[in-house]
C-alpha cells in the first residue's frame, strides 16, 4: 500500500513538472501566447496526471468559472477608474503638488509616493507615460542625471503595481487564496513603503550620482505643464481613497466587537466591487462632468481602458485552470507535503516559485499566476489566517517583481523612455525591481511571523 501511495505521488510530481516544463518551453522557445501556453500545460498535466477527459473539461471549466467570477468586475472597474484620473489629468495633479510641497531636493521622496499611489488604479505603463515627464522637468532644472527623479517614479510605481489593491496582481492572488483584500491592502502598504523607500529614493540617489542619464532632446523643448488645467489635488486624493477606506472597513468592522451594526453596512459598501463602482460614479462627476468632459466623452474614453482587460482576464482564468488542475488531480496535496516535510515557511515557497517563473517567462503576470495556483492547490490554505495569508500574497507580489530583464516588455519599456542603454538599464531598473520585489517580501516574511 505504501509503496502504491509512493509510485503514484512520483507520478504526480513527474506529471507536474513536465507540464511546468511544456509551459515554459512553449512560451521562452516558440513564444506561443502565455493565455495558450498555459491551458496546454494544464491540460498536460491533467492527463499525465490519470485525469479522464470528462474530469479535465469539468476542471477547465471551474477554474475559468470561479477565477474570472472573483476578479472579472474588479479589472474592469478599476480600469475605467484608473482611464479617468488618467484622463482627467488627476495622476499629474497629484505629481505636480507632491513635488511642490516636497520641494526639489525631496523630489525624489514625492515622486516615489505619488507614483505607488497612482499605480494602484492606473495600469504601469500607463502610469509610467503620464508621470515620466515631470520626472525629466525636475533633471532639466536641477542639471541632474534623470536617474535621480526616474528611478523613485518608477519605484513607486512598481510597489503599487505589485502590492496594492485595486491594481489586478494581488487581486487576482487573494482570490486564489481566498483572502480578504482589506487584509492584503494593509500588509500591501507596509510592504510598499519599505520597498518604495529602499529602491526608490535610496537606490535612485545612488544610480543618480553614479549613472549621467540625459534628459531625451524631445523633452527639452517641451513645454512645462499647465497646472491651471488641472483638477484639485484633495479631491483627487479622496476619490483614490474611496475604495480602499471602504475595503479597510469591511475587514476591521468584521473582526472588532461590538460593529456589528457597521458591519451590516460595510460588508456590502466594503465588497471590492461595490467600493470601485462608488469611486468610478464619484471619478465620472468630480473629475470628468465638472472638468468639461460629456458623458459621452466619458464613455468612451472608459470603453477604450478595457481593451487590455481581455488579455489580464484570460491569462488569469488560464491560471485559475492550472491552480484546479493541481487541485484535482492530487497534485496539490503531494506539494503541501513536500513543503511540510522541507520545513519551510509558505511565504517562502510563495516567493521563490514566483521568483522562479518571473525569471523564466518574463511576464509578472503569469509568475503571480502560476504562483499563486500552486500555493492555492495545497491543502489547509483555507485554514491559515487572514493576516498569513495576506503575507503570502505579497510574498508571490514580491517574487514576481524580481528580475526584470529582456523577456519583460517593462524592461524595454524603461529603457526607451528614459532613454539608456542595456547595461545601463540592467544596472539601474534590473536592480531596481529586485529590490522592489525582495524588501516587499522580506518585510511580509517578518510580518507572518505574527500571524
Amino acid at each position: 500500500m505504501e509503496a502504491a501511495a509512493t509510485l503514484d505521488s512520483t507520478r504526480l510530481i513527474l506529471a507536474a513538472v513536465a507540464g511546468l516544463a511544456i509551459l515554459l518551453v512553449l512560451i521562452i522557445k516558440f513564444h506561443i501566447h502565455a493565455m495558450i501556453s498555459i491551458l496546454i500545460g494544464a491540460v498536460s498535466i491533467g492527463f499525465m496526471a490519470g485525469m479522464t477527459p470528462a474530469d479535465i473539461i469539468s476542471t477547465v471549466n471551474e477554474g475559468i468559472g470561479t477565477t474570472l467570477k472573483g476578479i472579472a468586475l474588479l479589472v474592469g472597474l478599476g480600469s475605467m477608474f484608473g482611464a479617468i484620473l488618467e484622463t482627467s489629468g488627476g495622476a499629474q495633479t497629484l505629481a505636480v503638488t507632491m513635488v511642490r510641497k516636497f520641494g526639489d531636493k525631496k523630489a525624489a521622496w514625492a515622486l516615489g509616493i505619488t507614483g505607488m499611489v497612482i499605480a494602484m488604479p492606473v495600469f504601469f505603463d500607463a502610469g509610467l507615460i503620464i508621470l515620466i515627464p515631470l520626472a525629466f522637468s525636475l533633471a532639466k532644472r536641477t542639471k541632474r542625471s534623470s536617474l535621480f527623479y526616474a528611478i523613485p517614479l518608477l519605484a513607486g510605481l512598481a510597489v503599487g503595481h505589485a502590492f496594492i489593491p485595486p491594481t489586478p496582481g494581488p487581486v487576482l492572488v487573494a482570490t486564489y487564496l481566498g483572502v480578504d483584500l482589506g487584509w492584503v491592502i494593509v500588509v500591501g502598504i507596509i510592504c510598499g513603503i519599505f520597498a518604495m523607500i529602499v529602491a526608490g529614493p535610496i537606490w535612485g540617489g545612488y544610480c543618480g550620482n553614479k549613472y549621467m542619464v540625459a534628459v531625451p532632446q524631445h523633452v527639452q523643448d517641451q513645454e512645462e505643464i499647465d497646472e491651471s488645467k488641472l483638477p484639485g489635488f484633495w479631491s483627487i486624493v479622496l476619490i483614490i481613497m474611496i475604495p480602499l477606506v471602504l475595503i479597510i472597513l469591511k475587514s476591521v468592522t468584521g473582526v472588532i466587537p461590538g460593529m456589528e451594526s457597521a458591519n451590516a453596512v460595510f460588508s456590502f459598501l466594503g465588497e471590492p466591487f461595490v467600493a470601485l463602482l462608488i469611486a468610478t460614479v464619484v471619478a465620472m462627476f468630480v473629475l470628468g462632468v465638472k472638468q468639461g468632459y460629456t458623458l459621452p466623452e466619458l464613455e468612451a474614453v472608459m470603453t477604450k481602458s478595457l481593451e487590455p482587460t481581455g488579455l489580464i482576464l484570460l491569462v488569469t482564468a488560464c491560471g485559475g485552470v492550472l491552480r484546479y488542475i493541481l487541485q484535482n488531480s492530487g497534485l496539490g496535496d503531494v506539494i503541501g507535503n513536500l513543503v511540510a516535510s522541507a520545513n519551510l515557511p509558505l511565504v517562502v515557497v510563495a516567493f521563490v516559485i514566483a521568483v522562479f517563473v518571473r525569471i523564466c517567462v518574463g511576464s509578472a503576470t503569469v509568475a503571480m499566476t502560476m504562483a499563486a495556483g500552486i500555493v492555492a492547490a495545497m491543502p489547509g490554505i483555507s485554514e491559515l489566517s487572514p493576516l498569513y495569508l495576506a503575507c503570502v500574497t505579497c510574498a508571490v507580489a514580491g517574487g514576481s517583481t524580481v528580475c526584470s530583464h529582456f523577456n519583460d516588455s517593462g524592461f524595454w519599456l524603461v529603457k526607451s523612455l528614459v532613454g539608456m542603454d542595456e547595461k545601463t538599464t540592467l544596472k539601474t531598473w534590473t536592480i531596481m525591481e529586485t529590490l522592489v520585489g525582495a524588501t516587499g517580501f522580506v518585510v511580509a516574511l517578518i510580518i507572518s511571523f505574527f500571524a
